[in-house]
């Protein structure tokens, strides 16, 4: 089976747009989303209104660190103020549809587990240190998800794709357990020195993975962020920062 994996939508239009024009020739048959459809871009209710009619059947749906602030209103977790001021501002502009759908069809726990083809898959937005505010990295100690064989995670806006090797007690394979490590990378903000919107490809029988990124008109959605909001969230989509 191939599953789209997506993360970190960010109420970007175009970019969740291009991306499903570009992966519609990889025969998904899944879906899984890792969080943050809403906040830093601005139109949260059409992002969720595309979620909602989504092509490929989602099997996974968890909140991120922004839909855990703006729905419990708590957003003392955010590190600048123009971050605060920016999700006051996405909790003023989200429909009671949109909250409703975040409460009722988004995983609130900000991750879940999953088996495809006798594997076990752990999705997450952040990290087991720190569910949705903690990402992922090269350097994270594998012990802590040794028990599965992929880890599907969002959050830092980074792409990448590692493998780690936990000590077992199995000679047969050398006393060795793998764990693939997954991040799309960003659909909406990217932070990877480039403006196109990412997403991943995984085929859940050979493990192949495909790590890719879509063009979209980021002057057109820039054109969407008024004077209410700090023009970082408006220039940062040019530079992928």
């Amino acid at each position: 089976m191939r599953l789209l994996i997506a993360a970190d939508i960010h109420a970007n239009v175009s970019a969740l747009e291009a991306v499903l024009r570009d992966v519609a020739a990889y025969h998904i048959e899944r879906t899984v989303l890792l969080g943050d459809h809403i906040d830093y871009g601005m139109r949260p209710n059409e992002v969720i209104a595309l979620v909602k009619e989504f092509p490929y059947p989602i099997d996974v749906n968890i909140w991120g660190n922004h839909e855990k602030a703006i729905m419990d209103g708590n957003l003392e977790r955010f590190s600048s103020e123009r971050g605060r001021a920016f999700s006051t501002y996405t909790r003023k502009l989200l429909s009671e549809e949109s909250k409703k759908y975040i409460r009722e069809n988004m995983n609130a726990s900000g991750w879940e587990e999953q088996v495809y083809d006798d594997k076990r898959y752990m999705m997450i937005h952040g990290s087991v240190q720190d569910v949705f505010w903690q990402g992922i990295f090269t350097g994270t100690d594998v012990e802590p998800y040794s028990e599965y064989d992929y880890v599907l995670c969002g959050h830092s806006h980074r792409p990448f794709c590692f493998e780690k090797y936990a000590a077992i007690d199995n000679p047969g394979m050398r006393n060795m357990k793998k764990t693939v490590f997954i991040n799309p990378g960003s659909v909406g903000q990217p932070r990877n020195h480039q403006p196109c919107a990412c997403y991943a490809v995984l085929d859940t029988a050979t493990g192949w993975v495909h790590l890719n990124t879509a063009h979209y008109n980021v002057t057109e959605e820039q054109k969407l962020y008024g004077d209410n909001v700090d023009v970082f969230y408006k220039t940062r989509l040019e530079r992928g920062v």
